[in-house]
């Protein structure tokens, strides 16, 4: 790569960094100061939902922006009225999923590996076939500071993540993790305990 196809890229990258800005602000979506988004993202806010972002987080939505290769654009989505996303500040995705009904909360520093999923609800009824007004029951998530979610993993409702701890690749979490853990698996279980340092 010669210098010029550098400094396209660069300049390429704080022109779509100002106009997702634009779109998110026309939205009514709060985003923090030096956030990078390499790619188009998709953001939707019910209009009586809230969206905040933090300062300095990166969203991948660029298949070539992710070594380990992402399989779609960053989706952040508050489905219902009410509903609120919360990202803390110097957070990193890749192809990450958000949907929220109630409530999602993530805190500083969580690094989403490529093509995670994070959800607070079922997002249909499970027995819709009996009853098609039944309703969504929705349970808030919370990912504490310095989670770091790996490739593929799933977050389901009801779970908070522990601060400190490392969800393995492939992971599905349906229970809540304590803080300073490797955990893994489907469903995550904690493998061993972290040094708190």
């Amino acid at each position: 790569m010669n210098r010029l196809d550098y400094l396209w890229i660069i300049l390429k990258m704080r022109l779509n960094a100002i106009t997702v800005r634009l779109v998110l602000a026309a939205r009514g979506i709060e985003c923090g100061k030096g956030c990078a988004f390499y790619g188009w993202p998709h953001f939707r806010r019910h209009f009586l939902s809230k969206i905040e972002i933090g300062n300095d987080c990166r969203f991948r939505s660029d298949y070539l922006s992710n070594l380990v290769g992402i399989n779609r654009k960053c989706l952040v989505s508050t489905m219902n009225e009410g509903a609120r996303i919360k990202i803390g500040n110097n957070c990193g995705f890749s192809g990450t999923v958000i949907g929220c009904g109630e409530s999602i909360t993530i805190g500083d520093n969580v690094l989403c590996g490529g093509n995670t999923f994070i959800t607070d609800f079922d997002w249909h009824p499970i027995k819709r076939q009996k009853n098609s007004n039944a309703e969504v029951i929705a349970t808030p998530v919370v990912i504490e500071d310095n989670v770091w979610l790996g490739l593929n993993v799933v977050v389901l409702k009801g779970v908070t993540i522990g601060r400190n701890s490392v969800i393995g690749a492939n992971s599905l979490v349906v229970r809540s993790i304590p803080e300073n853990v490797v955990a893994a698996g489907n469903p995550c279980r904690v493998i061993r305990k972290l040094n708190e340092e």
